[in-house]
């Protein structure tokens, strides 16, 4: 290639004109002195926003190229003219899909007054729900108000939420506490007390998910459940053995006759609590409600007992079944020390038997019939799609009571395995209105 006074000659003189124009070279002050200062002065003439001719108004009109890189010169590193984007528009609402392109599907209407059919095995619906039935509930769904705390019993602070998990055998358990509506707004403590514990190893443990709830509009309430559960947690736990051989060896009766006693002498050790402390026994009382589960996978007995309101469920083919023994398929008699003195005090000491005779306090008024709670009890065989739900009444009272929050666990648990620790909280804090007491629930997913 000739260069002249610092220009190029022959054919590429045009294109050194179409960036430069027909100046003369000024010198070094003013031009590239060698040919690779000369490569990125073209390249910078090139790429300057000056040097791109505008687009033209006229659509019609052939759109003009950039100048090419001339032929005689091997083109730099670095040396790129990007094509301009080409604008891509999104399809208006309700036009028809690209071509190629498969259309979204569209289900099925369902008509007014049905409920829409289950997800098929595997699938579990996305909860999207707050709240189920015919309004919004009257409290927020999160926390307001913390309990007041005393600087010296600590301790004594319960936690809003509770959660827990396992899994053994065949079986899957999850378990929940959480405060209700009405505590939350309030700044009152969790009423219900949860406990979760096994005993023994291999497949000869047991596993206890104890809950109790203390008496309404009392001050120790939250003490009483969680020493309810204390109690049943440490008599389980002493005769686990005893009480694991019983189930895989199907002995009903030993077991129900076993575990009354259990559950009268915990209550009763409560109830003597009651009065060291000098509170009443009626206000420092608690429902105490109990799941046996065996570790060996070979057994599959589930064993409910306790005394008190609540509830006991069963999710079997995609159906709930109310399986909460009833008064009449208890033992028949009243748990011992529930409603009565004690019969012995947390030191051992016995103490006069009560005879259930009331002693009137004059010849004239006859005293009132102490209360008493049945003790409940059942046995039963679990089958592999079972999922098994105990749950105090802050729970079985709106699943009893609004059939929509029975439909929503019934799609969220039917055919899907158990779910994780999360999605399992937020199933049972599905709210409803009118609800707004503490939740205490137990579920087990047999395999």
């Amino acid at each position: 290639m000739n260069q002249q006074g610092g220009k190029p000659t022959g054919h590429e003189d045009d294109w050194w004109g179409q960036l430069y124009g027909d100046a003369e070279d000024a010198g070094p002050s003013t031009a590239p002195d060698s040919l690779d200062d000369r490569y990125a002065s073209a390249a910078d003439a090139v790429n300057r926003p000056d040097t791109v001719p505008a687009p033209r108004s006229d659509p019609d009109a052939p759109a003009r190229e950039a100048p090419a890189f001339p032929a005689g010169l091997p083109r730099p590193p670095g040396f790129t003219v990007e094509p301009a984007p080409v604008p891509v528009e999104a399809p208006a609402p309700g036009s028809a899909p690209a071509p190629g392109s498969a259309p979204a599907p569209v289900p099925a209407p369902v008509p007014a007054g049905e409920e829409p059919p289950p997800p098929p095995a595997g699938d579990r619906p996305a909860r999207a729900l707050d709240y189920v039935g015919a309004g919004p509930p009257t409290y927020d769904p999160e926390p307001t108000a913390l309990p007041p705390a005393d600087p010296d019993d600590l301790g004594d602070l319960v936690a809003d939420t509770v959660l827990d998990g396992a899994r053994y055998g065949t079986a899957t358990v999850r378990a929940v506490s959480l405060r209700g509506d009405s505590a939350r707004y309030r700044g009152e403590p969790r009423r219900d007390s949860l406990l979760t514990a096994r005993f023994g190893t291999g497949d000869h443990a047991l596993l206890l998910v104890a809950m109790a709830t203390g008496a309404r509009a009392t001050p120790g309430a939250h003490r009483a459940a969680a020493e309810a559960c204390r109690w049943i947690g440490r008599a389980v736990g002493r005769s686990h053995e005893q009480l694991a051989a019983d189930m895989r060896a199907g002995r009903r009766g030993d077991l129900k006759s076993g575990l009354h006693r259990l559950t009268g002498r915990s209550l009763g050790r409560l109830r003597a609590s009651a009065v060291e402390q000098g509170v009443d026994p009626e206000e420092y009382a608690a429902v105490l409600r109990c799941l046996l589960l065996p570790a060996d996978p070979e057994c599959r007995t589930r064993v409910f007992f306790g005394a008190g309101a609540g509830g006991l469920f069963r999710l079997r083919d995609g159906e709930w079944q109310d399986i909460e023994p009833r008064v009449t398929d208890t033992a028949g008699e009243p748990v011992v020390g529930f409603g009565s003195p004690p019969a012995e005090t947390p030191d051992g000491d016995r103490l006069t038997m009560d005879l259930g005779i009331p002693t009137p306090p004059s010849p004239y008024e006859p005293a009132p019939e102490p209360p008493r709670e049945p003790f409940r009890f059942r046995a039963s065989v679990a089958r592999p799609g079972d999922t098994l739900l105990l749950c105090t009444s802050g729970l079985a009272d709106p699943l009893r009571g609004e059939p929509e929050l029975a439909a929503h666990l019934r799609r969220r648990w039917s055919g899907s395995g158990p779910p994780g620790l999360a999605d399992f909280l937020a199933d049972t804090q599905v709210r409803v209105k009118g609800y707004a007491d503490d939740r205490t629930a137990a579920a087990v997913w047999e395999t």
